[in-house]
């Protein structure tokens, strides 16, 4: 029996007024920070993807009071830390709630087990072990860091700890075991990475200092600071915002609104890029809402020009490269997209993958360690062959890319294994099928699985 696959094939314009789904990043740290705090926190726009299902689960595990009251509304009762969970703790496929949700445990005198799915348990936690590690944590694990993985915390010290490359994962979770250790902690980090847990620190109460100095920025965290319960709301998840608006831009005749989407300024390296393309893009209505600033952001129908997106740029848009291919595919010349091999370690080997399905579709790309460059058509409304089913390996924004790709391509393209995009975007299809898309459950078409 042959799998569904859904398969995206151009149709006429795509119009309309939505809302992105809640900020997968703010929903994981929300959760997470309500659970550590004292008295209860209610949340309001929280993503309700599997990924954030799991960090819920995790965090009534971990004795927090976890209950939903209405959509996209939950109330988390903290009880000012954690407790040893009763069993083994499954994250599924949320990489950002796993090493999030170690390093807020680490600070208590607890010992728990962490797996995954299959993906998951692929990943490497190094990156985070080695600064818990430091301050006084322990674990056992699979080579490599990886899970099945127990973590033993509690007596932790404090650590002035130099990223060795940009990640927002890494400063969290050492933030988080900072609240809890002797002395707080310091993170001094090479690049600015997206800042939601100094803000919602701040938000729960916590003093949190930031400076620059030398050849770093120094997040400082001050122990024995208790959290407070507060109020949040989430703002719209540019991540996931940025399939529909680059939808409007390759579809001849379309204009897309996605209102209340977040523009914290170390999130929107895809707008910049876009905006240097030539994408027609306007920003309104901007406010702060839960101490973010959010807008409502139009896109329309734009000829792209390729560009070379800087690797300083990739903190600011790691997750948003594989659309950003899809939306050089029908640029004009060479979108070189450079110091992006982060994109390896994240679900899949993104990098590769997306030098795969866009080739499969008839584009031209060029595939190196760090680099991914995409040669788009010189002209025509629509350079793009398609036709082909792609293999996303489980990868919810691989899956998304080529969706979109298959909206404004000659010929109908396919994606496998459909049911993982509720990772991060669960009413994916009816939104865009709501703009006008033609996204369906299909059979695999004939030219299948050329990459």
């Amino acid at each position: 029996m042959t799998a569904a696959r859904l398969t995206a094939r151009r149709a006429g314009p795509l119009r309309g007024v939505v809302r992105a789904p809640g900020d997968k990043s703010i929903s994981h740290r929300a959760l997470i920070l309500g659970a550590l705090a004292h008295g209860t926190t209610q949340v309001e726009g929280l993503l309700e993807g599997d990924d954030v299902k799991r960090t819920a689960a995790a965090m009534a595990a971990f004795g927090a009071g976890v209950e939903r009251t209405g959509e996209g509304r939950w109330r988390i009762e903290g009880r000012g830390g954690f407790s040893e969970p009763a069993d083994v703790v499954d994250c599924g496929n949320a990489g950002t709630g796993v090493r999030l949700i170690m390093g807020a445990a680490a600070g208590f005198e607890l010992s728990a087990t962490f797996t995954g799915d299959a993906s998951l348990r692929g990943r490497p936690m190094n990156r985070v072990l080695k600064p818990l590690g430091e301050m006084g944590a322990a674990w056992i694990c699979r080579a490599g860091g990886r899970l099945p993985l127990t973590l033993k915390g509690g007596g932790l010290r404090h650590v002035a700890y130099r990223l060795p490359e940009p990640s927002a994962q890494v400063k969290s979770a050492v933030l988080l075991a900072g609240l809890h250790a002797d002395g707080g902690a310091e993170v001094i980090e090479p690049e600015a990475t997206r800042d939601h847990t100094e803000r919602m620190l701040r938000g729960f109460g916590a003093e949190v200092e930031v400076r620059e100095e030398g050849l770093g920025r120094h997040i400082v965290l001050p122990g024995g600071q208790r959290l407070a319960a507060t109020r949040i709301r989430v703002p719209g998840d540019p991540s996931s915002a940025a399939f529909p608006l680059v939808a409007a831009l390759v579809t001849p005749g379309s204009e897309v609104t996605v209102e209340g989407m977040l523009l914290n300024s170390l999130r929107i390296g895809l707008l910049d890029t876009l905006g240097e393309m030539g994408a027609d893009l306007t920003v309104a209505n901007v406010r702060e809402e839960g101490g973010e600033l959010v807008g409502d952001v139009t896109a329309r129908h734009s000829e792209l020009t390729g560009v070379e997106v800087p690797p300083a740029r990739a903190p600011a848009m790691i997750d948003e490269y594989p659309i950003l291919a899809v939306a050089a595919a029908f640029a004009a010349g060479r979108t070189v997209m450079r110091g992006i091999g982060e994109m390896r370690v994240k679900e899949s080997d993104r990098i590769a993958l997306m030098a795969a399905g866009l080739a499969a579709c008839g584009v031209g790309v060029e595939e190196e360690p760090e680099t991914l460059t995409v040669v788009g058509a010189q002209r025509g409304n629509h350079p793009v062959a398609g036709g082909a089913g792609v293999i996303t390996h489980g990868d919810h924004r691989i899956a998304m890319s080529h969706l979109v790709l298959g909206l404004a391509s000659d010929a109908p393209v396919s994606v496998d294994e459909p049911g993982m995009i509720a990772t991060s975007f669960p009413g994916f299809v009816g939104l865009m099928q709501g703009l006008g898309a033609e996204i369906a459950t299909s059979s695999p078409p004939e030219r299948s699985d050329r990459g």
